[in-house]
């Protein structure tokens, strides 16, 4: 079982407190970091000092650190036209030496699009559908020839499909609880799959459903990896599972609930019950960013047995 941390910087991060989490990551032996990809706050936060790019700070990471993977649940595909995108990841992931993952969703928060003037289509699922078609044309194109794409939306001509990831294929990540259009793109495209915030229940069934795409588009369900993202809150004891909590302005009932929340032999027999149903990886979304003792007790007393 994989262990990744996950941010969520529009919640008030600058890109020196992400850069201290992603040491940290790195530090403790978890398998990787990722941030996701907006620019409003949610909730009642203030989101001081205000957004930050995901692949910027992805590039700057890229430079600082040395093992961790690095990526985003999910880049939203609303905000950057596919060839660009397929650029920037591919640029992250030279700069990385081979290091990026590319999540990449349909986008839906109307509210920031709105905040940043940014195009809010309603056609959004099938604009999704084209731009996997072409990131990932683009990055498996030869060297030397080019593509073409034309499609409802987007049209590409004589692509050089240049610069290339240094990776061979950055695996592309594709999530969500959808019963059917979700699973059919990822039993096409995706290398892994993630259900976030949902219970094991609910992603044993969804897991079930991606598994028989792929089977329908020609792949084994098994060449897919299934990963779940949950909120983390975990605590030596009682006392300090409930400052943690009211830190992220949650309850601890609902967070044992919804999350991996309680002490460390707690949260384990919970991972252990996501795996039991076909997890193989958790994104632990980490909302206390300045904590950094949290990291570090989750990879003492809760990785370190899962391991």
């Amino acid at each position: 079982m994989d262990l990744r941390i996950f941010t969520e910087p529009q919640q008030g991060a600058t890109y020196d407190t992400l850069l201290s989490v992603a040491k940290a990551t790195e530090d403790l032996g978890f398998d990787a970091f990722f941030r996701s990809d907006h620019y409003l706050r949610m909730g009642s936060v203030n989101g001081l000092p205000g957004p930050t790019d995901a692949w910027i700070t992805l590039a700057g990471l890229a430079r600082e650190t040395k093992r961790i993977r690095l990526g985003t649940l999910m880049t939203a595909g609303t905000f950057r036209l596919p060839g660009v995108l397929a650029i920037q990841v591919a640029q992250v992931d030279q700069m990385s030496g081979g290091r990026v993952e590319l999540g990449l969703g349909a986008g839906w928060f109307e509210e920031e699009h709105k905040a940043y003037g940014i195009p809010f289509p309603k056609e959004k699922f099938a604009r999704l559908e084209e731009q996997l078609a072409i990131v990932t044309g683009l990055w498996a194109t030869e060297v030397g020839k080019t593509f073409s794409y034309e499609g409802t939306y987007y049209q590409l001509t004589d692509s050089p499909a240049l610069p290339k990831p240094a990776q061979a294929k950055v695996p592309v990540l594709i999530g969500g609880h959808g019963a059917s259009r979700t699973p059919r793109l990822a039993g096409q495209y995706a290398d892994e799959f993630n259900m976030p915030f949902a219970s094991t229940e609910d992603s044993e069934r969804q897991f079930g459903r991606v598994r028989a795409a792929a089977e329908e588009a020609g792949r084994r369900g098994d060449d897919l990896v299934y990963s779940n993202a949950l909120v983390v809150c975990v605590g030596k004891d009682d006392a300090e599972v409930a400052r943690r909590a009211a830190a992220i302005g949650r309850q601890v009932d609902e967070l044992k609930a919804n999350g991996l929340a309680g002490s460390p032999a707690e949260v384990v027999d919970r991972i252990g019950r996501y795996q039991a149903v076909g997890s193989q990886r958790i994104y632990l979304q980490v909302l206390d960013l300045d904590d950094l003792d949290h990291l570090e007790l989750i990879s003492a007393q809760v990785q370190s047995q899962l391991s």
